[in-house]
């Protein structure tokens, strides 16, 4: 076992109707999909889409840090 590790980070947007919490879980759920041992998640930007004078989606740009297996 080693006594350091060593991680990656990568940028994903996600996406809801319904709020923020439910953008960012919806984004580390897909992320974690297709990646392995997700550890973090830093939120970097926050926006959203208007339709009609309405908010119609929000958007949020996540980095999600995710440790290098065997390190």
């Amino acid at each position: 076992m080693s006594d350091h590790h060593t991680y990656k980070k990568i940028e994903i947007v996600g996406s809801s109707k319904h709020g923020i919490d439910d953008a960012i879980r919806n984004a580390i759920q897909q992320a974690n999909k297709t990646t392995r041992n997700l550890e973090w998640f830093e939120v970097q930007d926050t926006r959203g889409h208007i339709v009609d004078g309405e908010v119609a989606h929000f958007q949020v740009t996540l980095k999600i840090g995710f440790k290098i297996e065997n390190s």
